[in-house]
């Protein structure tokens, strides 16, 4: 007697169900995604009786440095002019201003440290645009560039703002040229702090 094996038992078929409705369908792939908050709506608040140490982003008699990237130049020279514009406002003089174009935003940590090493600057401003492209370049870029940039501020004790836009593609660029004017309020406003600190210290 041959082996036979067993017939394979037909599948039910699913029920019919409903065309799902056209519009709906266009409908729920056109809906817009709400966009995603970088930052916690609300002001910050130190409780009463504390001592605060705290700058402000004044230049009087102050000396920056600002480094900036010349890769993305169409990005970065509007990076600078807002950083400029905000010096000028608060008070820093032209003449008390050095810039120093590098080739790109890898290159910035080095012109930062080497600026800072000076002693000349009451704070070094960093600027540059680095825009995700098909490979892992952007990450290797822009991760150095903040870790490096840290690390000078860090060997130096002098406040290092980090200006360096990090896109997903170049249109989105021109909401965040204000990045250059808020770098360096940073700048000014850390570079205060410390001085304050100093100061508190020698008394």
């Amino acid at each position: 007697m041959s082996e036979r094996w067993p017939e394979t038992p037909k599948l039910a078929e699913p029920p019919e169900s409903e065309e799902p409705d056209a519009d709906a369908v266009a409908g729920e792939a056109a809906a817009p995604t709400a966009p995603v908050a970088d930052h916690v709506e609300g002001a910050f608040s130190v409780p009463d009786g504390y001592g605060v140490l705290e700058g402000k982003p004044e230049g009087d008699r102050r000396a920056v440095g600002i480094v900036v990237s010349r890769f993305n130049g169409a990005v970065t020279s509007k990076l600078l002019e807002g950083a400029l514009a905000e010096l000028e406002e608060a008070g820093v003089a032209r003449e008390a201003i050095t810039v120093m174009p590098v080739p790109g935003a890898f290159e910035l940590p080095i012109a930062a440290m080497a600026l800072a090493k000076t002693r000349r600057y009451a704070c070094i401003v960093a600027l540059g645009c680095v825009i995700r492209g098909d490979t892992p370049h952007f990450d290797f870029v822009a991760g150095e560039a903040a870790s490096g940039l840290q690390l000078a501020a860090l060997e130096t004790g002098v406040p290092v703002a980090f200006g360096v836009l990090t896109l997903e593609e170049a249109e989105q660029a021109e909401d965040r040229l204000e990045k250059g004017a808020e770098a360096a309020r940073t700048g000014l406003e850390m570079a205060d702090v410390f001085a304050q600190l100093r100061a508190a210290a020698s008394r």
